[in-house]
């Protein structure tokens, strides 16, 4: 049983390190493309920087997948090594990974409206202009078209993993 629970949190932690590998091996090209469709609306290109908006590997798009799945790899060792910690350890961690990427899916799903609202909010008549939509769309063409796949094949392991993992942990 510990196991079986192990192998669904390394899975996990591997759907989560996609995503700064994916965006540290493309996200320079869908940057440009997006301070490109910022070029073509006549806004200056650093408006994405100056507000923080990054298509890259770096700040949160590193950190947050990474530790989470450092956080899972050492709840599987918990479970492999048979520690007594390992199931409160896996209700908590599994439980928290399946809210944050219910956060994460809310976020791919609604990207233009808190885009959209994140620019009216800095008051900046120019990022008010933006083309959200084209902006976005000249972001995801820099990344390959795999890349899609990848993004619902993550969550689907995510969510089907730590179901798996909690029900494993419901039925024992």
């Amino acid at each position: 049983m510990n196991a079986s629970v192990a192998v669904m949190q390394l899975l996990v932690a591997a759907a989560f390190m996609s995503i700064p590998l994916v965006r540290g091996r493309y996200g320079a090209t869908a940057m440009a493309g997006a301070e490109a469709e910022l070029e073509r609306q006549g806004i200056r290109t650093t408006a994405l920087t100056e507000n923080g908006m990054r298509f890259d590997a770096g700040g949160h798009e590193t950190w947050a997948p990474v530790s989470i799945a450092a956080a899972m790899t050492a709840v599987a060792a918990v479970n492999l090594f048979g520690g007594s910690w390992a199931e409160p350890l896996t209700w908590a961690f599994q439980s928290i990974v399946l809210a944050v990427n219910c956060v994460i899916l809310y976020s791919n799903l609604t990207a233009v409206k808190s885009v959209q609202a994140a620019f009216l909010r800095k008051d900046d008549p120019a990022l008010a202009r933006i083309d959200v939509p084209a902006l976005l769309k000249a972001a995801e063409d820099g990344f390959p078209s795999w890349v899609w796949v990848l993004q619902n094949a993550r969550h689907v392991v995510v969510f089907g993993a730590s179901v798996l993992a909690l029900a494993t942990l419901f039925t024992t």
